[in-house]
């Protein structure tokens, strides 16, 4: 039986991997990738899959290719940069292979909306001749699911499912089938020795591996006959159009006024590059321009193919200036790319219309400034200003600085005014690394910097910041270490980690204590406080920063967006001397300055209570009490 729901892209992945007999999953949440992990797990116990979030996207693969040497059918799930995390397990297991079906999910962000780069995953597959699959809708997100499945399992080898932001997060009618219960049985482990992988071996499979993507690009390329993913539409002119991904759609509505001008060579197996069905294509045009977002992943292969076999046709693209070689892409982009390029090829073909009148940009009104920020009680605002006020004291008593190393999640947010209190951040997990190195070069310039401080989350903390922790006091590094434990994985949308005491199928489990962790660690000052009482922060924070050598501050706080406000706060205008103190030292949302000169909390107060503690007229109360 068929039915036809409304699906975002990531659901329909899950529902096409259930579909396709899914047994284990297992992955790290960070967007646009987490929704698919989270739509598996509240249909796990339904379906007889196991679903678990790990540690980090190494763990998770590792995981996924464990049940995989044991016949299970496995998915793994991660976005763009989780994917360099998990890379060096994945180098080693193209060569190996699997026994039962491995997907990973990778989740590019073009924009970037919600990551640190713009890296393309198409060239990840390329770099580890793994094959990859690339939908443009919701629907082709779900059959390309079970076709991945079906190719890994065909193969023997991973598969990766690439997606972007917008497929990813776009809605859709997705037509999906019953998915019956996973009752085939795992077969489970033979030892053999191709699972050891050494030089040798590694020089046995490699001729395979490579004799692997001939067969897959003719695989893909027979593909017309199957299925829609890969398409060819004719058109009445010599001009071609090659496009994969969602830049297929943002192609069909610019070219739409024009169906019969251009032929359409529609890539969603983009590797290994289906040779074969491109030569098809090129054999009809004299001049091709190839539309895809991030890399010129595809344009470099067509530029390949078509040297390599002395085609006579003109290639417009990235490379000469056509397309932007960054962002997002939109039908607009498109529409100036393509007629950019046909006033370079001199084509007696209509330029391209938009369908809308285009507003000039100089035309638009401008919008109100809203800069990312912490939530309105977000207990990180308090443990920055804590570390602030702390920092100043001893700048003040001994005229030293401080460097504040940051991580990845909310609490990079600590870089925005007025907390200005992340100097750096790279990856996840880095900022105790990064610390550890400023302070063994810092502390060859005499009276520069009394210590190195490093923020991380308490889902940081256990995805790559114990290993960091435990090189730091290996090295004698003299760092303090801050761990924010709002016990969640906030950015990514609440998902649980090791010291929350729940796996992601909801099942208890016991949860590690991130004080004892650092203790076994070697870290001699480990300190545990409630982070609502700001005068007891700053004066554990200015003890852990003037401790000699590693210390660390666990804080303890809940996330206000999945907690009900406790209270709500209001200015006493009688008190208030319209200092704006603040406003101008917190940066909370809820609180704003008025041109009556007395600010004013808002309704979205939580009743953190940070305001009043900071308050130098004591003209904060609380209102009421919220139940």
């Amino acid at each position: 039986m068929t039915s036809k729901r409304i699906l975002m892209g990531n659901e329909a992945i899950a529902f096409g991997a259930m579909k396709a007999g899914l047994q284990v999953a297992s992955g790290y949440p960070g967007t646009p990738s987490t929704e698919v992990m989270e739509t598996i797990a509240s249909h796990a116990s339904k379906y007889g899959i196991y679903a678990e979030w790990a540690t980090n996207e190494k763990v998770a693969l590792e995981t996924a290719v464990g049940a995989a040497y044991s016949g299970a059918n496995t998915l793994v799930t991660m976005k763009q940069v989780g994917l360099n995390v998990a890379s060096d397990p994945l180098m080693s297991l193209s060569y190996i292979g699997v026994k039962g079906s491995l997907v990973i999910l990778v989740s590019d962000d073009p924009g970037p909306h919600s990551s640190q780069t713009e890296q393309d995953t198409r060239a990840f597959g390329h770099f580890s001749n793994i094959p990859v699959l690339d939908p443009s809708t919701p629907q082709e997100a779900y059959d390309m699911a079970k076709l991945a499945f079906r190719l890994s399992h065909e193969m023997e080898i991973p598969v990766i499912l690439r997606t972007t932001t917008r497929v990813s997060h776009g809605c859709a009618d997705v037509v999906t089938e019953d998915i019956e219960p996973a009752g085939r049985d795992i077969e489970g482990y033979v030892k053999e020795p191709r699972w050891t992988i050494f030089p040798k071996l590694t020089a046995q499979r490699h001729p395979w591996l490579e004799d692997l993507q001939i067969r897959i690009s003719d695989r893909f390329s027979d593909h017309f006959s199957e299925n829609t993913f890969n398409s060819i539409s004719k058109g009445n002119s010599k001009i071609g159009i090659a496009s994969s991904g969602v830049s297929s759609l943002y192609t069909n509505e610019a070219t739409n006024k024009q169906t019969g001008t251009f032929s359409h060579f529609k890539l969603a197996t983009v590797h290994p590059f289906p040779e074969k069905a491109a030569l098809e294509f090129l054999s009809d045009i004299t001049d091709l321009i190839v539309i895809e977002e991030l890399d010129p992943y595809l344009e470099e292969q067509f530029l390949q193919l078509i040297g390599r076999h002395h085609l006579d046709v003109n290639v417009y693209g990235k490379k000469n200036g056509h397309f932007p070689v960054s962002g997002e892409y939109d039908v607009d982009v498109v529409i100036e790319g393509v007629n950019s390029s046909l006033q370079s090829m001199n084509a007696e073909v209509p330029l391209l219309t938009h369908s809308t009148p285009v507003v000039a940009r100089e035309n638009i009104p401008s919008l109100p400034v809203r800069p990312p920020t912490f939530c309105a009680g977000c207990m990180h605002r308090t443990v920055f200003y804590a570390f602030k006020k702390a920092a100043a004291k001893l700048k003040k008593e001994n005229g030293k600085g401080t460097v504040f190393s940051g991580d990845i999640g909310c609490y990079t947010l600590g870089n925005a005014q007025p907390l200005n209190m992340v100097d750096t951040c790279l990856c996840m997990g880095a900022g105790i690394s990064m610390a550890a190195g400023l302070s063994h070069t810092q502390q060859y310039q005499e009276g520069n910097y009394a210590k190195q401080v490093a923020f991380i989350g308490d889902s940081t903390f256990f995805h790559s910041g114990i290993a960091a922790m435990i090189s730091a006091v290996y090295n004698n590094a003299d760092i303090t270490l801050a761990v924010l434990d709002n016990r969640t994985t906030a950015m990514t949308g609440h998902q649980p980690h090791p010291g929350i005491g729940l796996t992601a199928m909801g099942n208890p489990t016991k949860a590690i204590d991130i004080a004892e962790v650092l203790r076994s660690c070697g870290v001699d000052l480990v300190e545990t406080i409630e982070a609502d009482d700001l005068g007891k922060c700053i004066e554990t924070a200015k003890m852990a920063i003037e401790y000699e050598g590693p210390s660390a501050v666990v804080f303890k706080g809940k996330c206000v967006g999945i907690t009900k406000a406790t209270g709500q706060y209001v200015i006493d205008e009688e008190k208030c001397t319209g200092c704006n103190f603040c406003v101008s030292q917190l940066g909370c949302p809820a609180i704003f300055s008025m041109s009556s000169g007395i600010p004013q909390i808002q309704d979205n107060c939580t009743g953190c209570s940070l305001c009043a503690q900071v308050c130098p007229s004591d003209a904060i109360d609380l209102r009421e009490v919220l139940q």
